[in-house]
């Protein structure tokens, strides 16, 4: 493991969701939990086989989703069911009730917040982020009480200069006034700065195009995509590597 002398910059923007917090990463998982737990229901479907219409379909769902989608996630996850049944129903398993698909789709909400927790090391890299001087914004997509719940419940606040949030501020990643208005909070420019996240166009590829610094974090270290055409400066696996002196 390379150990990084690169001197840290003015500013940070970072993301919180699968980069502060273990929140949205591996759905797969989360939706064979939440399925198995409705079996019973879902007979004479497997629980699995439902899962993986779900997922199917959320998946295709979020590929094309307008912005506004990501303000509403338990909506859109009663979207994604219904129409994992529907596709389900199509291949000739018998229909699944709406009341069904509303009940597993508000399960996955609650259980996403059950498991949420913050990674390992991650507050106190921040901490020493700070203690070292750099600036540090937490730039973050989603609804304005979802977010601001999350900053408050894992004792985020205090710990940024500048909080923003997409559902508070009225626009959020990969639009560009995300980055530019977060850098104009701490008042700094593009090449002072660096943007941390685990997703590769909002916190790589857009923020590179700024003349941004843009480090992907891959936290369960399975590499970029094969068809990826995006290239970060950087990837990491933990906020820690961050610090000076620290394995990268």
């Amino acid at each position: 493991m390379a150990v990084t002398t690169m001197p840290l910059p003015r500013a940070m923007l970072i993301d919180m969701d699968d980069t502060i917090l273990s929140a949205y990463g591996r759905p797969e998982i989360a939706w064979n939990m939440i399925t198995a737990e409705f079996a019973g229901e879902l007979a004479p479907v497997p629980s699995r086989q439902a899962a993986a219409a779900i997922l199917t379909f959320a998946r295709n769902f979020w590929a094309t989703a307008e912005p506004a989608w990501r303000l509403k996630l338990e909506e859109a996850r009663r979207v994604s069911v219904k129409g994992g049944f529907a596709a389900l129903a199509a291949n000739g398993h018998p229909p699944l009730p709406d009341d069904l698909a509303i009940r597993i789709a508000d399960r996955f909400t609650t259980y996403r917040e059950e498991e949420m927790f913050v990674f390992p090391g991650a507050h106190d890299a921040i901490d020493a982020l700070k203690a070292r001087g750099v600036k540090l914004a937490l730039v973050t997509n989603g609804a304005a009480g979802t977010q601001r719940a999350k900053v408050e419940r894992f004792a985020l606040a205090h710990r940024f200069d500048h909080i923003q949030i997409e559902g508070e501020h009225g626009f959020g990643k990969p639009d560009e006034r995300a980055y530019r208005h977060a850098m104009q909070a701490l008042g700094v420019t593009a090449s002072e700065t660096w943007m941390v996240g685990d997703n590769l166009e909002w916190e790589v590829e857009v923020p590179q195009r700024l003349g941004i610094y843009a480090i992907w974090i891959d936290v369960h270290g399975e590499g970029l995509p094969a068809q990826s055409t995006v290239k970060p400066d950087r990837i990491i696996r933990s906020l820690t590597e961050l610090l000076p002196g620290e394995a990268a």
